[in-house]
Parts: C-alpha cells; structure tokens; sequence
C-alpha cells in the first residue's frame, strides 16, 4: 500500500465498516511506519486485474516478537474467492520476515466468516475485549497464533484462476489483489 491508495482503501473501509472506519489519518500514520530500514509495519492492497479497483487490503504491526493484524478487508463481492485467505498469508509472511513468534487479532463477536478464516490458519481464541468496536459497542474476540512461518508453510496450495486478484504492494504490479481486525 502506498499513499496513493489511501483514498480508495478509505472507500472500501467506509463500504464494509460504515461504523468504526479507519480515518485518512489512520493509514497515514501506519504507512509512515511502514518503508525504510526501521520498518514495523507491512500494508499491502489487492486490485482487480482486469478493471484495475481495489477490491482488498490488509495491515500487520510488528513489535519484538509480537506481531499484530491491523486490519484485512477484502470487497463483498469477492468474499468465497480465497483473497482474504492470500491476504491473511502474505501478513503472516511478514510477521515471519520481522522474526515474529507469535501473531495477534482483535475481530467482531459477529464476523463468523473472518473467525473461520482465522481458525483455518491456526489461529485460537485467547480473550475478549468488551465494547472495543465503537460506536456499535461491539466486543472483540481476542485470538492469537503461535509460530506464523509453520502457518504460512502450511497452506494447501491452490491455482488462481486467471481473473483472480493478487496480492500486492508494488505500484508497477497493477495485478494485485475479511474482518477488520
């Protein structure tokens, strides 16, 4: 993700969390921690190969061996089409690059769909945080997992098909590609 991503990331987060979205500011100051040699941060988008939108995000924050999912969200319109899971991958990715043992979540009590995604990957319930998602006063399911390289390992390989987004953080690939964390 880079800073001219921001306004349609804000789009998309308005669309799917029309309650708590992230601000403008939000991502600015998470990008700012994301490049150079100190980096804690990896942000990355997903666009449409064909029509070039953006129809994906997600962030990891990374501090000594703790790693945190920021966020991930992916279009209704691919929901079912594996992009949250190569989203959640790539985060787990860097999680490992940043030598991370272990990775944290915060998702709503209501999104089963993310729940399950995250439990695919090894992910386990560890706690709630009451009312965290404001101003719905949503709780928070608190779920953590342990060792992220056996989790990236570990994934079934699956072909894309050709229309399929795909990961990226790169402006020049314009081929780049649930729950926000």
């Amino acid at each position: 993700m880079r800073w001219w991503d921001i306004e349609p990331v804000l789009e998309l987060e308005h669309e799917l969390f029309p309650e708590d979205a992230w601000s403008a500011g939000m991502f600015w100051s998470e990008l700012a921690h994301a490049r150079g040699p100190r980096a804690t941060r990896r942000y990355l988008v997903a666009q449409d190969p064909t029509t070039g939108r953006l129809v994906g995000y997600a962030g990891l924050a990374a501090a000594g061996d703790l790693a945190d999912v920021q966020t991930i969200a992916a279009a209704r319109d691919q929901w079912g089409t594996g992009l949250g899971a190569r989203l959640l991958t790539e985060l787990l990715r860097a999680a490992t690059a940043f030598e991370c043992a272990e990775v944290l979540l915060e998702v709503r009590v209501d999104n089963t769909r993310a729940q399950k995604l995250y439990e695919r990957f090894g992910f386990e319930p560890i706690g709630f945080r009451r009312g965290y998602y404001q101003p719905g006063n949503v709780d928070a399911l608190v779920m953590r997992l342990t060792d992220p390289a056996q989790a990236t390992t570990g994934l079934p390989e699956t072909p894309d098909a050709p229309d399929t987004p795909e990961t990226s953080d790169t402006p020049e690939n314009t081929e780049s590609s649930e729950s926000n964390g």
